[in-house]
């Protein structure tokens, strides 16, 4: 069975994608920092009777971006490694002027070097899949100035940037950056609380990730909206 690591998969768009691969019988190494909602996440998943395997931990953390490709190593591989897991750098957001150094810093270590670190740990085993790919889930405000966004904009900006590279210099492997759109999520919640619109869900948004790993199209920058529509 192919072999998945989903980093932020204790809820949100992470279960959700980690959910739709088990039920086509993927096997998954999930990663999260909330250990009691990780271990729920396991125990639903491992009910469609692949193997999954759960640590909470740190994604800035080296050890344990060790320990998830080991953990996947052991299942048989990597095929797929999904880069989810992401900071906002305050919370709720505020504008540039009052956007604490050290959130920043949180965001960039979170978002974009603990992200480039568990692509290098993967890297051996994504080559030698033969269907290797990585995903790393964007955001429109890297590509879009809104107020109060600037630091979370700018480091999955410098995300997508180190996703575009990565697929000219890894053309054996798919490499996509994936703007999902907007979702009810924790986290855009703890971005603007004060946001009662509804959102769609980010189930919803799954079968547009699943159609980039059924027709694997060129490495690139894909929109969720575009993809569910039909269009890349």
């Amino acid at each position: 069975m192919p072999v998945a690591i989903i980093t932020g998969a204790s809820k949100g768009l992470g279960r959700a994608l980690a959910g739709a691969l088990a039920a086509r019988g993927w096997d998954l190494v999930l990663d999260a920092r909330t250990a009691y909602a990780l271990k729920e996440t396991e125990a639903a998943l491992a009910a469609h009777g692949t193997r999954v395997t759960a640590l909470p931990g740190d994604v800035t953390d080296a050890a344990h971006r060790s320990e998830l490709v080991a953990a996947a190593w052991r299942l048989g591989g990597v095929d797929l490694l999904v880069n989810n897991a992401s900071a906002l750098g305050a919370q709720p957001l505020v504008r540039l002027e009052g956007l604490p150094l050290d959130g920043l810093r949180r965001a960039l270590e979170v978002n974009v070097v603990a992200a480039l670190g568990l692509v290098q740990e993967a890297l051996p085993l994504l080559r030698s899949s033969g269907a290797g790919a990585v995903i790393a889930v964007s955001s429109d405000a890297a590509a879009e100035a809104y107020e109060t966004w600037g630091g979370y904009g700018a480091s999955k900006a410098a995300l997508d940037q180190l996703t575009a590279v990565l697929g000219a210099e890894e053309p054996g492997l798919r490499v996509w950056a994936v703007d999902p759109g907007d979702m009810a999520t924790d986290l855009y919640a703890a971005a603007v609380p004060d946001d009662d619109d509804p959102r769609p869900d980010p189930g919803s948004v799954v079968p547009a990730f699943l159609r980039l790993l059924d027709e694997r199209p060129a490495s690139g920058r894909y929109g969720a909206p575009s993809l569910l529509e039909g269009r890349r």
